[in-house]
């Protein structure tokens, strides 16, 4: 089977290579490189133990650098490795710059992993020097597939755009199965184009996408040490600059919405162990907050995920968690649909029927709705089953 092409911004390389970290020889080491400083916006993880290179990045974002390269390594996180974890993040992006003839301030490195360990890197600087002799502009499937873990499939995502007459693109890639949950990051997410855009706005496009894709989503309620979100503009398409919001800004923002909302399904479609993909709606609300919070309690609810794993007809889970969620409920008022099958309404009295509803969840896709009748807020929140092969998985990850 051909290899699926994933187009590249102009004054975009990648390349994908095996650098001996994964032992089944499959690609383990990426890298990205703009052949121009990039405007360089992220969002890092909120867990307080982070990884190296997650405090790396943080650090570069918050002082405005522009990039121009990020490698990324698999098998090994770098997290909780002391300060040689944080002298070797600096030793890679060194190495980094010395062979491409940039900065090393415009180098990123991340990581994902295994936590505890050293770093190889014997092994990481040999593969730096191999990632760089295979750049490419016909790269980034190759990238995309070498930042996978327990990821199955690659998860990329791509729109083409006009800026007042340039054409340019909006290129996206992510790894990311377990350990997903929001609050940022929640994975590897990398995000190339060729728009000229000043920081600001680039940092708010950024910020909206991921609040309405990555921050809606949930496979184990676990947040990644090491994760990020990295969206790199290097301008190379030679549009006028996007320097306030206006009609380009505005498609700008749409496609990126558009990748990142693709990104954060596949993330969840390939949730580890994960059968079935749903999505939870909570509508209705006196507020969004208040949305968010019973659509993601019931998402993140092991009960709610387990009986859609065995098309158990057990809809109360759903009310259960909805319960506990912090937020104003009326059980006289709410209803709840799955699968477009209504299965409670306010304590009325409801016709269902246990062996439809069996069938409605034995789906590869199942809805659930609650609808609050308590405001206009609406949210919805994407997941999977929880699965004996998300234990399987996690219960031998090290051995």
């Amino acid at each position: 089977m051909a290899k699926q092409h994933l187009p590249l911004p102009l004054g975009f390389l990648a390349s994908g290579i095996h650098a001996g970290l994964k032992k089944t020889g499959k690609p383990d080491m990426a890298l990205l490189v703009s052949r121009f400083p990039a405007v360089t916006v992220g969002m890092v993880t909120t867990n307080r133990v982070k990884a190296a290179s997650a405090k790396h990045t943080e650090k570069a974002l918050k002082a405005g650098k522009k990039i121009q390269a990020v490698l990324v390594n698999t098998t090994n996180a770098n997290a909780l490795t002391g300060k040689q974890g944080e002298k070797d993040v600096l030793k890679t992006a060194k190495t980094v710059a010395e062979y491409l003839g940039i900065t090393a301030e415009a180098v990123l490195t991340h990581s994902t992993g295994v936590i505890g360990i050293p770093l190889p890197m014997p092994k990481i600087l040999a593969g730096v020097r191999q990632a760089v002799l295979r750049l490419s502009g016909n790269g980034a499937m190759d990238a995309a597939e070498a930042i996978l873990t327990t990821d199955t499939f690659t998860k990329v995502s791509a729109r083409p755009l006009m800026m007042v007459g340039k054409k340019s693109w909006l290129t996206g890639m992510a790894k990311g199965s377990g350990m997903i949950h929001p609050n940022m990051g929640t994975m590897l997410v990398y995000l190339l184009t060729d728009v000229q855009i000043s920081r600001p706005l680039l940092n708010q496009a950024l910020r909206e996408a991921v609040g309405e894709s990555f921050h809606r989503i949930t496979v184990d309620g676990d947040v990644s040490t090491n994760d990020s979100v990295i969206l790199m503009a290097n301008g190379a398409c030679g549009n006028k600059p996007l320097t306030y919001k206006g009609e380009c800004y505005e498609q700008f923002v749409k496609a990126l919405k558009e990748v990142c909302l693709d990104l954060a399904k596949a993330v969840v479609r390939d949730g580890e162990g994960a059968t079935k993909f749903v999505s939870v709606t909570a509508t209705g609300a006196k507020s969004d907050l208040d949305a968010f919070k019973i659509a993601m309690t019931i998402a993140k609810s092991p009960l709610v995920k387990t009986a859609i794993f065995g098309a158990d007809p057990n809809w109360g889970r759903v009310m259960m968690a909805a319960g506990y969620a912090g937020a104003s409920i009326d059980e006289f008022k709410t209803s709840v649909v799955i699968g477009g099958y209504l299965l409670y309404n306010g304590g009325k009295k409801v016709s269902w029927s246990r062996e439809k509803l069996k069938k409605i969840l034995s789906r590869k896709n199942v809805d659930i709705v609650v609808d609050l009748k308590l405001g206009k807020a609406k949210t919805t929140v994407y997941t999977c089953d929880l699965t004996d092969g998300y234990i399987d998985i996690n219960g031998r990850y090290t051995t």
